[in-house]
């Protein structure tokens, strides 16, 4: 009759397997931990910076227009009263050197420069259901995350002959432009001054270009990387851009426009 075997467990080998266990425990704590964090980082960036940019925006918009309402209309640019439309590209009758100074502006004579990271317009866009304030620069911090649209600084005043351009986020605080890739031609785009009220029309849509495509905002823009697209005379226009694809800032989306009629505040 054969002899059962007995195996003797070793202390040693009870404490590696204990070892063992309670380093996978810990790591997949780890692992739980960090996808939590990730999850309210997502949450964050996604619904808290959306939620609370546009709160602020849309206070902004009703501090402004308080303001205006209070301030009373301006007398609008010299010469002009009630709804005037906007000249053709490349007419006039002035003695400048180049077509665009030969075109009226339609600012307000005496108007003043906006201050860095100042909201001095209302930008809105109705097939967007989209009513945002404007700032002056891009800055991120102090414009963009406040879910503002920022103007370019170089680039035009609203009514001037010229780009008027300006910068929104596509996705987060506030995300603005998120659905600019909505826009078709002939849609509206209306620009509020203390001064007056500046309508546009989409005119020409970039799909995608490179973030470092400068001639889409000159003052006759013009793609320096895609060519094909943009404008050869002078004329009043509104650049609208953002990034794309969506959570990207790989490339940039542009929205032209083209200046139809100006209404001053009465």
């Amino acid at each position: 009759m054969r002899a059962s075997v007995v195996r003797v467990v070793q202390h040693s080998s009870r404490r590696r397997r204990a070892r063992r266990r309670r380093a996978v425990w810990a790591g997949g704590e780890v692992l739980v931990t960090v996808g939590v964090v990730l999850l309210l980082l997502v949450v964050h960036q996604l619904w808290w910076t959306n939620r609370e940019a546009r709160r602020g925006a849309e206070r902004k918009v009703e501090a402004l227009e308080r303001e205006w309402g209070a301030g009373g209309g301006a007398s609008g640019p010299a010469g002009s009263s009630g709804e005037s439309s906007a000249p053709s590209s490349g007419t006039g009758t002035g003695t400048g050197t180049g077509a665009a100074r030969r075109q009226p502006s339609y600012v307000t004579v005496g108007s003043s420069l906006p201050r860095s990271s100042q909201a001095y317009a209302i930008l809105t866009i109705p097939r967007l259901h989209l009513r945002v304030p404007v700032a002056e620069g891009v800055s991120k911090p102090d414009v963009l995350n406040k879910g503002y649209v920022g103007h370019y600084p170089g680039t035009q005043q609203p009514g001037q002959a010229g780009n008027f351009a300006v910068a929104g986020h596509r996705n987060t605080h506030g995300e603005p432009f998120r659905y600019l890739p909505r826009l078709r031609a002939k849609d509206l785009v209306e620009v509020e001054t203390r001064s007056a009220t500046y309508t546009y029309s989409v005119d020409k849509i970039l799909p995608q270009t490179s973030s470092r495509d400068s001639g889409v905002i000159r003052p006759v823009p013009r793609s320096v990387v895609r060519p094909a697209y943009g404008y050869d005379d002078p004329g009043y226009y509104i650049t609208l851009t953002t990034c794309t694809p969506e959570f990207t800032s790989k490339y940039r989306m542009v929205v032209w426009g083209k200046l139809t009629s100006m209404r001053p505040r009465s």
